[in-house]
């Protein structure tokens, strides 16, 4: 097969992989923003019940109030059903997990985009641009062995992200604005 060929080939696996690192790393980002926020609220519901709960016990035994003291143990419930559910899922942990695949990810896809700018500009061998699709591929299975399942919810956020919002690209003015005013064009 005559190499431009061969790099044509390559050049279309490399961007299709491009594109599902893209995904994956904007999924894993809006994972860990889902499940950080989850933690949070239920860090807040914690401290409001058992602030609740205790102020209720306390009006009850010194008042002597027996709908302020069921109110209590009903909040009291609640508050062991929360902390029961929570003792085995540390979201806080959770939620970092999904961040640092983030961004893990997130370099492999600069390293991808790299890849495909150096095989545009015709700098690399048919053999480097193999080693180096190759090495980025164990890479990135050592990385998704690691990073916890995403959920849906993500995947719809990330879908918004990356098609409506237009997270990742720039227009020229943007891409102007963000660079020095001697490499703007």
């Amino acid at each position: 097969m005559e190499q431009n060929s061969q790099v044509e080939v390559f050049d279309s696996q490399i961007r299709e992989l491009y594109g599902r690192v893209v995904w994956s790393h904007k999924t894993q980002e809006k994972c860990a923003d889902i499940i950080w926020e989850r933690h949070k609220a239920i860090k807040i519901t914690q401290i409001v019940l058992s602030a609740t709960t205790t102020t209720g016990i306390l009006v009850a035994v010194f008042g002597e109030n027996y709908w302020v003291g069921l109110i209590s143990a009903i909040l009291s419930a609640l508050l062991f059903g929360l902390n029961t559910y929570t003792k085995d899922y540390d979201l806080g942990e959770i939620a970092q997990k999904h961040s640092t695949a983030a961004n893990n990810l997130w370099n492999i896809r600069e390293s991808y985009l790299s890849l495909l700018t150096d095989m545009a500009a015709q700098k690399l061998s048919v053999e480097q641009i193999r080693n180096k699709r190759d090495e980025l591929q164990d890479d990135l299975f050592n990385i998704y062995k690691g990073s916890p399942r995403t959920i849906s919810k993500a995947y719809q956020e990330a879908t918004k992200a990356l098609n409506v919002n237009e997270e990742l690209t720039f227009s020229k003015k943007e891409l102007n604005q963000l660079l020095p005013e001697s490499l703007r064009k």
